[in-house]
């Protein structure tokens, strides 16, 4: 087994292990979901210090094995600047969870084998080269979250988890047909996503083309999401437990976005660049519309879940203002691909903070209602801070990881596509839902469900403030990150202009 197929079935084994061992004790249990957690991201962080951009067409620490050779489809792994930050973000997310739940009394042991079952087939995604594979670990992520929001949720949470299901799974479905309109077309037949970005076996079929993308852009949409496709997420994440809304919105949700880069752009460029204004107005309503239904929102963490389809809008107008070609346009685009990659890393770390400390609210009042509250900073000084700076951090503050992202993301759209700037909005209204939230739950006298709230624990500050802290360092010092994902980038972009 290769290094990188440790990474991602090491948690799956522990998961296995704590179901065949009835015997283990609770405590035990949590602790060996964080050390396992904890292990992973050691194992990327290994990865990372050795890892050299492997060039166009190729991978690092590739490892294939036939797996169904009917079909040409085979265990086939490795990884670039597009799958490596996202998996070290999953590792990190991952460890913070684990840590947020020592605090858990509720069946930790099932628990802490459903989120390593998790963390595996996360992982197994963003390494996955083989579409058969990505969709394998795509359904299976949808499984695992039913059951985290069915089973540990509160309020509505079988409602809210079977139309997570049914439109997640749908979604699948449509991508599924995709792959098998990719597969069909290619010669020889191969679901090899390295193979089916060589080829690019739908060029010179626009009509094809355009409706195999269509496919996999409504599966990749359902799952990111994006307006209209967006309606399963606000129940899901408002009904989920605070460490299924951090893995939902940190890590699931970036199998949509990681699906444009890594599938829909480099197997379809023509198709692409035929539909990219589509993608960049699909990019810019759901910013816009995104960012508008947050503001209006009282309940916290309906609040957080819409300013994900507002930063993940995004993200999906920086891969479509990539896709519009013009001479001398290709540093633009890439980037616009670099600030999209780096976005998704960016939301993954600072939401998955937010909605763990919206957990903590409800944990101590029972409420995600903003009414609620008042001069909570009086109270709980610790949640008070760490909210402000991911507050500021989401809403792209200098000195953050959210600027990073969001400047790139208009550098290049605005200099390929300039009518893109309206989305600009988008950020003035981010920065407003955030100030008011932070005014209404902390600022003035100590009020209603404050009085008597407890500050953060040490489990819940060890899980929010390491995610914060990183998302500082990346702010202050991106080259690390931005040094892995720009070659990836400008890979993608080549791809794309084909």
């Amino acid at each position: 087994m290769t290094v990188l197929s440790l990474i991602v079935f090491l948690p799956l084994l522990a998961a296995v292990a704590l179901v065949a061992v009835p015997r283990l004790g609770d405590g035990a249990a949590r602790w060996v979901w964080v050390a396992v957690a904890a292990v992973d991201l050691l194992l990327v962080a290994a990865v990372w210090l050795v890892y050299e951009p492997p060039g166009p067409g190729r991978l690092a620490f590739e490892e294939r094995v036939p797996w169904i050779p009917g079909v040409d489809s085979s265990y086939h792994v490795g990884v670039d600047g597009l799958s490596l930050p996202l998996m070290a973000m999953t590792t990190v997310v991952f460890l913070a969870c684990a840590v947020f739940a020592l605090r858990d009394e509720d069946r930790p042991r099932t628990r802490a084998a459903l989120f390593l079952f998790l963390q595996s087939v996360s992982l197994g995604l963003f390494a996955a080269a083989d579409l058969i594979l990505f969709f394998l670990f795509f359904d299976l992520s949808i499984v695992g979250m039913y059951f985290v929001i069915a089973g540990w949720g509160h309020g509505d949470r079988g409602r809210s988890a079977m139309k997570f299901f049914l439109y997640t799974f749908l979604g699948s479905l449509a991508l599924l047909a995709g792959f098998i309109g990719l597969y069909v077309a290619a010669e020889p037949h191969t679901f090899d996503m390295v193979e089916l970005a060589r080829q690019t076996p739908l060029d010179g079929s626009p009509t094809a083309g355009g409706l195999v993308l269509a496919a996999i852009l409504l599966g990749l949409a359902v799952k990111t999401p994006t307006v209209p496709f967006h309606t399963w997420l606000p129940p899901a994440h408002t009904d989920a437990p605070a460490v299924g809304s951090a893995v939902l919105a940190g890590v699931l949700l970036k199998m949509g976005t990681y699906g444009f880069v890594r599938i829909a752009m480099p197997m379809l460029p023509e198709a692409w660049r035929a539909w990219a204004w589509v993608v960049v107005v699909v990019g810019v309503v759901s910013v816009v519309y995104g960012a508008l239904v947050a503001l209006a929102q009282t309940d916290l963490k309906r609040m957080i879940a819409y300013t994900s389809v507002n930063h993940m809008g995004y993200v999906v107008l920086a891969v479509g203002a990539a896709g519009i070609v013009a001479e001398g346009s290709e540093q633009a685009r890439s980037v616009a691909v670099t600030g999209a990659v780096t976005q998704m890393v960016s939301h993954g770390i600072v939401t998955a903070a937010l909605f763990l400390m919206a957990g903590v609210v409800w944990d101590r009042a029972g409420t995600y209602n903003l009414g609620s509250f008042g001069g909570l900073a009086g109270t709980a000084p610790r949640l008070a801070t760490l909210f402000a700076v991911g507050a500021f951090a989401s809403l792209g503050l200098p000195g953050l990881s959210g600027f990073i992202a969001e400047f790139q993301i208009f550098a290049g759209s605005i200099a390929v596509a300039p009518v893109t700037a309206v989305a600009l909005v988008g950020i003035l209204i981010t920065a407003a839902l955030f100030l008011r939230a932070l005014q209404r739950l902390f600022t003035g006298p100590t009020r209603g469900a404050s009085r008597g709230f407890g500050d953060l624990r040490p489990a819940e500050l060890w899980a929010v403030a390491p995610l914060l802290a990183l998302s500082l360092l990346i702010g202050v010092l991106p080259r690390p990150l931005l040094g892995v994902v720009e070659p990836a980038a400008e890979v993608v972009v080549q791809l794309v202009g084909r």
